[in-house]
């Protein structure tokens, strides 16, 4: 006789046989789609998710999930019947009409945003813009009145579920008392060293295949993924459909290669969910801070360390026709440099793109701010963070990201939680094993990447975010670790 955590699971694998299809359409979407099939596209992944919502915010769901609680359950069933529970009451806090609404509109602005952008179209974008706002603070205070929650966290507690802004804001303001000054410091330690020219063109081709190298040597398993070309860097697909993505710039190789490495956390974490629970609640990833701390720890913790960098510079030069040493490299990627651009930032600067955005979007949540005044809020704080002037720029200013675009509004805040994460992570598997600097630099990363997987990779979401990162290292989230890296690296 089925059981109601029988009737769940079931139901639970086939609705992930649909979320598939839709995660897979969003990458096509985003890579491969013509600009004319924008409207199709996106009705067509609209309806998608309705199917998906309706079958799962159905009233028997309610009632297996009353049933499933009182059966004789392991730990792990109890997990997945909590992270079931949670997808229900998403479900039917929001109006499917609502959810249609949004994914529509969100197609319609990201698709008209790749040439708004190019075009610096402020004023094209803003119109699309304001829709995605209208609906996404609908879609806010569904879920506030639900989860009891403010606005802004109601949507921060779907990409990180348990955190709130005053969490946040203690970080950020921890973060404000130390990091200017260590800037400023960086910046004058780099005045005594002249930084080593590329000595480009880099032809993409040539990229590509210093890319792939990079990928095999971080064990990236390309009969489950594959890497492209896109606006915007992202990583995407399923876990046995891994997909990635970067952008290239002949002229500077070391954005597109280390946006690869940064992709390539995010689809290693990806690629080694637990198997056992494919298809399930409990299979999938934690949240995005812990994702984030996994795509950091390759490309923040691992690839700029003097191991990393002494084992891929021979493989630089060899693909690119460079010349470089490893303290010239080392250089070039650590290089201090505060500009516009979030995905191209240092990473001292860095955290001040997060800050800038969150006050921004919580703001616009909230109903304290509206889209016409984004610019403004955009110029002010760009100055008063990083000391850089954006004004009329706006595909390098407020137009630069693809997340408001399709209302992932609570996201931003997750890229400092995985930074801090990160350094955490990366110091306790460092201390795990004493021999593991000498190991990186001899490309010997399976017992790096075996402490990661035993300790993140093959727990899914059993464990809440805190719970891992105190399993992991012996305590909560911790800036301070973030803090001595930074100082170690750039003081």
């Amino acid at each position: 006789m089925s059981t109601a955590y029988s009737q769940l699971t079931d139901t639970f694998e086939r609705l992930s046989r649909l979320e598939h299809l839709l995660s897979i359409g969003s990458w096509d979407m985003n890579v491969m789609m013509s600009a004319k099939g924008s409207d199709a596209r996106g009705a067509a992944m609209a309806e998608l998710g309705l199917e998906i919502q309706r079958r799962l915010a159905a009233p028997h769901i309610g009632e297996w999930l009353d049933s499933a609680a009182q059966e004789p359950l392991d730990d792990m069933e109890l997990a997945n019947v909590r992270e079931m529970r949670r997808e229900y009451e998403y479900a039917t806090a929001l109006p499917p009409q609502l959810n249609e609404a949004l994914s529509i509109a969100g197609s319609r602005c990201e698709v008209a945003w790749r040439q708004q952008r190019r075009n610096n179209d402020w004023e094209g974008f803003k119109g699309n813009l304001r829709e995605v706002v209208r609906l996404s603070r609908e879609k806010a205070e569904c879920l506030s009145e639900r989860k009891g929650l403010s606005k802004y966290d109601a949507l921060l507690d779907e990409f990180e579920p348990g955190m709130r802004s005053e969490v946040l804001d203690s970080v950020f303001n921890d973060l404000r008392s130390w990091l200017p000054e260590l800037v400023q410091r960086a910046l004058e330690k780099q005045k005594s060293m002249p930084l080593p020219p590329l000595q480009g063109p880099f032809p993409q081709q040539q990229q590509h295949a210093l890319a792939l190298e990079i990928m095999k040597l971080l064990q990236f398993d390309f009969g489950a993924g594959r890497l492209d070309v896109s606006v915007h860097p992202f990583s995407g697909g399923v876990p046995t459909d891994s997909r990635i993505t970067t952008r290239y710039d002949e002229n500077d190789f070391v954005t597109s290669l280390m946006s690869v490495i940064h992709e390539m956390g995010h689809a290693r974490y990806e690629q080694n969910l637990p198997e056992q629970f494919a298809g399930q609640p409990i299979g999938l990833a934690r949240s995005m801070g812990i994702h984030e701390s996994q795509s950091l720890s390759f490309e923040m913790q691992l690839a700029r360390s003097d191991a990393f960098l002494s084992l891929v510079t021979p493989l630089v030069n060899t693909h690119l026709g460079t010349h470089f040493s490893v303290e010239a490299l080392a250089q070039r990627v650590r290089h201090v440099a505060p500009g516009k651009i979030r995905v191209d930032a240092d990473e001292l600067s860095y955290p001040a793109h997060v800050m800038l955005r969150y006050e921004i979007e919580r703001a616009l949540i909230e109903g304290d701010l509206e889209v016409d005044d984004i610019p403004a809020e955009w110029d002010e704080r760009m100055q008063r963070y990083l000391g850089i002037d954006t004004r009329g720029d706006f595909a390098n200013g407020c137009m630069q990201d693809i997340h408001w675009t399709d209302g992932a509004f609570g996201y931003f805040p997750t890229y400092s939680l995985g930074a801090i994460y990160a350094a955490q992570l990366f110091k306790a598997a460092c201390r795990s094993t004493p021999t593991m600097t000498q190991q990186i630099e001899k490309g010997e990363l399976t017992e790096l990447f075996g402490w990661y997987n035993n300790t993140i990779w093959q727990h899914g979401r059993r464990y809440s975010s805190q719970q891992l990162i105190s399993q992991a290292t012996g305590k909560p989230l911790d800036i301070q670790d973030y803090r001595a890296h930074l100082e170690n690296r750039y003081g």
